[in-house]
């Protein structure tokens, strides 16, 4: 029995490969289609268990108000679920841009039911944490669920795909971008046929692009400047770009001459969530 009372565990990036949608649905809700894998990089997180039932989250969390916190809002939704006495000590160090596509307060949110579930030994299984996560955000599953796949639905059919590992500079331009304004636009592009077949085979594009462009012409800016060195893309609804290549010396040449004004890092991608590979190093040694 592992009695750990204390660890810190990543909450990596994501990476939307292609992101393609297919219809508006009665409710509101997208039908999509969109291909996510992880990245060895992200915000940390660490756990220290208390006995008192009270949960805090410390550090950067960016004067946030705790009731919005969705570090803080996992937590509760898993300790009401299972209506435990014992409590946590969070803090976060960030890394990960916000509003930029990448998935840093869905992975943080599900870094903390993965985190929680061990930590206060709840023994839940992925599906029942996923089924939970998704109230937090329709993003949230897929880290649960820990492994590249392609995304149906409204994002919560999960089918998983094994990828090449690749190595992605990916770049900041310090905008924010409001996922909730660019699904409700009227100029979103809603009518890319689903796939048939072998995915591969298909042009593959992310439909928020264009879109985003418009309303922020510094994301335009970044595609183009990025388009030196490879072709580029944009993560969800931006406002993150990046471009992929075999190695990791040729991802660092495009951080190193990347404009002051922007942000960047380099990743490899990997097909298991280092959240999950970290998760079992701790507790199944």
């Amino acid at each position: 029995m592992n009695n750990k009372t204390s660890f810190s565990l990543i909450a990596p990036a994501k990476l939307n490969l292609f992101l393609h949608i297919n219809a508006r649905r009665e409710d509101g809700y997208h039908e999509l289609e969109t291909l996510f894998t992880f990245l060895n990089f992200g915000d940390e997180l660490h756990f220290e268990l208390t006995t008192d039932g009270s949960i805090s989250v410390g550090g950067d969390t960016k004067d946030i108000p705790l009731n919005d916190n969705l570090i803080y809002k996992a937590a509760l939704l898993l300790q009401t679920h299972c209506k435990t006495s014992l409590g946590v000590k969070i803090n976060l160090i960030k890394r990960l841009p916000m509003g930029g596509g990448v998935g840093g307060g869905s992975s943080d949110a599900a870094s903390t039911l993965l985190a929680l579930n061990k930590l206060w030994k709840l023994a839940l299984n992925l599906e029942t944490l996923a089924q939970l996560g998704l109230k937090l955000g329709a993003d949230v599953p897929v880290f649960i669920q820990g492994q590249s796949a392609i995304a149906h639905g409204i994002g919560e059919k999960l089918h998983h795909v094994t990828l090449e590992q690749k190595w992605y500079c990916v770049v900041h331009p310090n905008q924010h971008v409001s996922t909730a304004k660019i699904f409700t636009h009227p100029d979103l592009k809603r009518d890319t046929p689903k796939i048939i077949g072998d995915w591969k085979h298909h042009t593959l594009t992310n439909d928020c692009e264009p879109l985003v462009k418009k309303l922020c012409p510094e994301v335009e800016k970044t595609l183009q400047w990025l388009l030196k060195y490879a072709p580029s893309k944009m993560t969800g609804t931006g406002s993150c770009c990046f471009v992929e290549f075999a190695s990791q010396v040729q991802a660092q040449d495009v951080l190193e001459n990347l404009p002051h004004n922007w942000q960047g890092f380099v990743a490899s991608s990997a097909n298991v969530s280092p959240a999950h590979t970290e998760l079992t190093a701790i507790f199944d040694q």
